[in-house]
């Protein structure tokens, strides 16, 4: 009888060591994900991709997300609540049916392959973008969007500007399917027969898919990204013309070329590409700057602000931890300012960090000094808003630092130590722009190839 209880203590004590287990296991990825929302709900700015995106459509062929509105985190970013952001990704052999919207849309590709067609009523435009192509799509254009990769995602990032709401648009597709209907059944019969000078049944059958069962025909196929057959893909190819090899377009219709122009800053550790409103009709009447950014693992982009443009930086590849400065009003003097109804406030200086990774997203107000290290090769993209007469200020490297434009005379009074002492600092970093993160371990890491080429 006692040989008999021995396993069975003993089975029971692995079991009960097994749910301790579980539940610690439980709590440990509960208290992760307490510290997450934590960290989010102190930095307004911070954007995580798996927490922030609301998706639209998602099926078995890919998804449409797009991102929370910005004036909701903050008032700090409220003058960006007629932008949204949208994510768009498909499988390979596929395509997005056509379909408008009431806002105007500037599309980036972030990785893949795409075959975009604008509709007009004057004929049609295809145009094979690759990675760094930037696009605008006028509110109101019927476009549609083909993945003609055999192996490869497609991976588009979108602004939108609504233009009839503040922060809102619709999507009006064409296609009737399960997860949607087609605009057109709204309406009416008598409009419909006349328009098409059909029968509504006709009508009904060939556009909206009613009664092909019966018929045996081929139903729509769910959602609106839907699968393409290699014929198809063929002959749409035939049709499409190259993006542009030019960084600049001078039509308004043409896909712009980020990545194939010279760099605006660069060094061994890190390249900012970047296209102005000043200098393309495309982004000249949504005063928006696009850039791109390659940085090197071990690369800091030193502390830098922008006049004007309010900047949306989206990470593509990789990893980085960025550092926000901004200032929040005293806590203890705002609840005494609200009880003496004193208008004058009182400031303090806040440092807002994040870990960003792919599909994250960053607001980096106007005027806030900001720096990214790279704790890994990375690749961000970013739309810069009222971006026309935007000025970028450094705050350290040997050019374009504007702490090194100020007199002597002055930094005297500025800083505890004399305006030589702090000249002779500010001049002690030779590198611009992109600097080394882990100056002291430059040595050791040359041996182990840190310091070679880009590889992405």
């Amino acid at each position: 009888m006692m040989r008999a209880r021995v396993p069975l203590l003993l089975l029971l004590g692995i079991l009960f060591l097994a749910s301790v287990s579980v539940s610690f296991g439980i709590v440990h990825h509960e208290h992760q994900e307490s510290q997450q929302e934590s960290r989010e709900q102190n930095n307004p700015f911070y954007f995580s991709s798996d927490r922030w995106f609301h998706t639209l459509f998602k099926n078995q062929y890919g998804h449409l997300r797009v991102l929370q509105r910005f004036d909701q985190r903050t008032k700090q970013i409220q003058n960006l609540e007629n932008y949204r952001v949208v994510e768009f990704k498909s499988k390979p052999n596929t395509l997005l049916l056509p379909h408008h919207a009431d806002a105007d849309f500037l599309l980036v590709v972030l990785n893949g392959r795409a075959i975009l067609t604008l509709v007009n009523p004057d004929g049609r435009d295809s145009f094979i973008l690759e990675q760094g192509h930037v696009q605008r799509i006028p509110a109101g254009t019927t476009f549609f969007l083909v993945n003609p990769n055999d192996n490869d995602n497609l991976r588009i990032i979108k602004l939108a500007i609504p233009v009839n709401n503040p922060h809102k648009f619709q999507d009006f597709f064409l296609s009737s399917t399960e997860a949607q209907q087609s605009y057109l059944q709204g309406f009416s019969k008598n409009v419909l027969e006349a328009s098409f000078d059909s029968e509504f049944k006709e009508i009904n059958r060939v556009l909206f898919g009613e009664g092909q069962q019966q018929q045996g025909e081929e139903s729509q196929e769910e959602g609106v990204i839907v699968e393409l057959k290699r014929e198809q893909i063929r002959e749409l190819l035939k049709h499409a013309k190259s993006g542009s090899r030019k960084a600049l377009s001078s039509s308004q219709n043409e896909p712009l070329n980020l990545r194939n122009r010279k760099p605006i800053y660069s060094n061994k550790f890190g390249r900012w590409y970047e296209i102005t409103p000043e200098k393309n009709p495309q982004l000249q009447d949504l005063d928006v700057f696009i850039s791109s950014v390659d940085m090197k693992e071990g690369g800091l982009l030193v502390p830098h602000y922008n006049s004007k443009a309010m900047v949306m930086l989206v990470m593509n590849r990789g990893e980085a931890n960025i550092e926000l400065v901004g200032q929040n009003q005293n806590q203890q003097q705002q609840k005494q300012h609200q009880q003496e109804d004193e208008e004058e406030e009182s400031w303090e200086v806040q440092r807002y960090s994040a870990e960003l990774s792919e599909d994250d997203l960053f607001i980096i107000p106007a005027t806030y000094p900001v720096a990214i290290n790279a704790t890994s090769n990375l690749n961000f993209f970013a739309f810069g808003i009222n971006a026309e007469n935007n000025q970028r200020y450094f705050l350290a490297g040997e050019e374009d630092n504007v702490i090194s434009e100020i007199p002597t005379e002055v930094l005297d009074l500025t800083f505890p130590a004399s305006g030589e002492k702090v000249e002779k600092l500010i001049k002690k970093q030779s590198e611009s722009y992109f600097v080394d993160a882990r100056p002291d371990e430059e040595q050791k890491d040359r041996s182990k190839g840190r310091n070679g080429p880009f590889v992405y």
